[in-house]
C-alpha cells in the first residue's frame, strides 16, 4: 500500500497543502475547479504513482489551503504559486498532469514559463477560449435540465434517505449535482465527493476575461497529450484546438464524459502510464 507524504508550503503570503505519493520520477498533479481541491481526483489518479512520484497540491483559495477574502486568487496568482513551488522543489523543468481546469491552468504555466515545461498531459482540459466555454456552459446548463434529473431528485427528496443514512444521502445528493458531467449520469456517485470554493472559481473566471490562449501557446513545444471523452460537455474543438497548439497527441474516448478517470479508468491510466515519465 501506498503511503502519502503531507505536509504544508508558505510561498507568496499562502499556505499551501501538498500531498506526494509514489516513488521516483516527480509528475505535478493539477486538479479542477477552480477552487476546488486534489481529493476528488483520488482515489483513481493513484493508480499512476506505482512507478512515479505524485506531487498534488490544493491550489490557493480551495481545499485545504484557504485564503483570507482580501487575498486575491486569479489566474496570474494560481500561474505564480506553481512558479514558487517549482523553485522551491529546486525542479529545473515541470512534468504537468492537469485535469479540468487543471489542464487550462497548466496551458497558462507553460505559456508563462515555457522553458519551465518537461512534458505536458492534459485530461479533460477546460476550454481554451471563452467561446469553447460558453458552449461548454450551454451544454452543461441544458444537461442539468433534462427531465429525468429532475424525476431523479424528487425520487431521493420522497425516499426517506436523509433521515435513515445521512451519508448516503449527501452523496446521492453530490451524485445528481455533477450529473451533466456524465456520459451516463448513473456513475456520477462513484466520483469523490468535493466542494468549491465560489469566490475562487468567479475571480478565476473574471480574471481570465474574454480570453483566448491560442496564440500564446505557440512558443509551449514540449512532448504533450490530451485526452477527453467525446460525451464531455467541453467541446472536442477545444481538445483539437489545444492539441493544434501545442503539437499534441490527441485521444478522444467514445462513451466518455468529463469525469474520464471515472467513467473509463483503464483506457486513461493505460495511456498516461506510458507516456509519464518512470522509473
Amino acid at each position: 500500500m501506498l503511503t502519502a507524504i503531507v505536509g504544508r508550503v508558505s510561498l507568496n503570503g499562502v499556505n499551501i497543502f501538498t500531498r506526494r505519493v509514489g516513488l521516483g520520477p516527480e509528475v505535478v498533479v493539477l486538479h479542477g475547479g477552480p477552487g476546488a481541491h486534489h481529493d476528488y481526483m483520488l482515489p483513481q489518479y493513484d493508480r499512476l504513482a506505482n512507478s512515479r512520484r505524485l506531487v498534488y497540491y490544493d491550489q490557493r483559495g480551495g481545499g485545504a489551503s484557504p485564503v483570507p477574502r482580501d487575498v486575491p486568487v486569479g489566474w496570474q496568482e494560481q500561474v505564480g504559486d506553481l512558479e514558487a513551488l517549482r523553485q522551491r522543489w529546486g525542479a529545473e523543468r515541470l512534468t504537468i498532469l492537469g485535469y479540468s481546469w487543471g489542464g487550462l491552468l497548466a496551458l497558462l504555466y507553460a505559456a508563462e514559463h515555457p522553458t519551465a515545461v518537461e512534458r505536458l498531459a492534459l485530461v479533460a482540459p477546460a476550454s481554451i477560449t471563452r467561446a469553447h466555454r460558453d458552449v461548454f456552459e450551454r451544454r452543461f446548463a441544458e444537461r442539468m435540465a433534462d427531465p429525468r434529473l429532475a424525476t431523479a431528485r424528487d425520487a431521493l427528496q420522497a425516499s426517506g434517505l436523509r433521515e435513515r443514512d445521512p451519508e448516503a444521502y449527501r452523496r446521492r445528493a453530490f451524485g445528481l449535482s455533477v450529473w451533466g458531467y456524465f456520459a451516463d449520469p448513473t456513475r456520477a456517485a462513484e466520483l469523490t465527493p468535493f466542494r468549491v470554493t465560489e469566490r475562487t472559481r468567479l475571480e478565476v473566471w473574471h480574471s481570465l476575461g474574454d480570453y483566448d490562449l491560442r496564440a500564446a501557446l505557440a512558443a509551449v513545444r514540449v512532448p504533450a497529450l490530451v485526452i477527453q471523452g467525446r460525451e464531455d460537455p467541453i467541446p472536442e474543438s477545444s481538445a483539437e484546438e489545444i492539441a493544434s497548439a501545442i503539437g499534441a497527441e490527441l485521444l478522444l474516448l467514445d462513451g466518455v464524459g468529463h469525469a474520464v478517470h471515472v467513467e473509463a479508468p483503464d483506457a486513461l491510466f493505460g495511456r498516461l502510464d506510458a507516456f509519464l515519465p518512470t522509473l
